[in-house]
């Protein structure tokens, strides 16, 4: 991926389209990282008035949409929800026929539904939006209760943050897992965000118990190539394994199996990155037992071998890394 388009309309939000210039749009060589070609499009050059009632000037039109690697779709008013322009449409759908990227950041799924390119496809928006998605296009199939999804490279996104995690988890699958933590280190965000929308809608704060997973958790990290079962984390938190799965799923947004399947890949992926070991040691280091689980673990996640992804990526940021 080398070029970026961010197609912006009148009332976009400011904060969703500056999630995608902070992810592709910030000069990086200093960290090892090469830069994106990102350039701000819209049907009509000229001033795009946004939601919070100032405006932008954007000098160029779609055509570069037209050629971009990804093509970023900025949050979309509801006004514009079933009637965005066809022009922008048009745009959408060459993507897809092209087999580039396309991303959305909140609602801008519905500019992404209205082209159509949905239809048999998952997909997800803001959680106060996804029943009228839902609605609206009943082919699709909305998820309300995740950050993100990926539907072959068609990526929809929640609201706001949720943008900068589609866009991280993006750059992970361009870049590698490791140079996209050192993007996230300059961001100070975490690099992987584990969890769905409804952790943060129906308890935004968590329980003021007084007790941290977070002590359990980096024990985790640190021991992944351990049997850690549910019995052995409860353990180490000194709770009940009932009351410790419910606490780590409130918190975490998820399971702890899940999570610790999910960071056992993110450190196979560094280690692919970082060493030349073999595949049967990054799997006992990794805890997957051998490198047939390994193989079926990594495919399964991100779509290739333990091999291409090392061929891919192997130590891209390494100078950055040890700095």
């Amino acid at each position: 991926m080398k070029t970026v388009a961010c197609i912006v309309q009148n009332g976009f939000s400011p904060f969703e389209f500056g999630v995608a210039c902070e992810a592709f749009g910030l000069d990086r060589s200093d960290d090892g990282i090469e830069n994106f070609d990102f350039r701000v499009v819209t049907p009509e050059p000229g001033v795009v008035t946004t939601k919070l009632g100032f405006s932008l000037n954007v000098d160029l039109d779609l055509s570069f949409a037209y050629e971009a690697d990804l093509v970023v779709v900025a949050p979309v008013p509801k006004e514009q929800w079933g009637a965005v322009d066809p022009r922008v449409l048009d745009v959408i759908r060459a993507a897809v026929d092209r087999d580039a990227w396309l991303l959305s950041v909140c609602s801008g799924a519905f500019a992404i539904a209205d082209a159509g390119v949905l239809d048999g496809r998952r997909a997800t928006t803001h959680w106060k939006y996804t029943d009228r998605l839902a609605r609206m296009y009943p082919e699709i199939d909305v998820d309300p209760d995740v950050l993100y999804v990926q539907d072959g490279k068609i990526i929809t996104s929640a609201g706001t943050a949720a943008g900068l995690d589609a866009c991280l988890h993006l750059l992970r699958q361009e870049l590698g897992a490791e140079a996209t933590n050192v993007i996230a280190r300059r961001m100070v965000v975490a690099p992987q965000r584990d969890g769905g929308q409804a952790q943060f809608i129906v308890r935004p704060v968590p329980e003021a118990t007084g007790l941290s997973l977070a002590p359990v958790a980096d024990w985790a990290l640190e021991n992944l190539h351990r049997d850690l079962t549910v019995e052995l984390l409860a353990q180490h938190a000194h709770m009940s394994p009932r009351t410790f799965a419910r606490r780590f799923k409130a918190d975490y947004g998820t399971t702890p199996a899940a999570w610790l399947a999910r960071q056992r890949i993110i450190h196979a992926q560094r280690l692919l990155e970082q060493t030349e070991w073999g595949l049967d040691r990054i799997a006992d280091e990794c805890g997957f037992g051998s490198a047939a689980v390994l193989r079926q673990n990594f495919g399964r996640v991100l779509g290739l071998t333990p091999t291409a992804y090392r061929a891919r990526f192997a130590c891209p940021v390494r100078e950055a890394v040890a700095a």
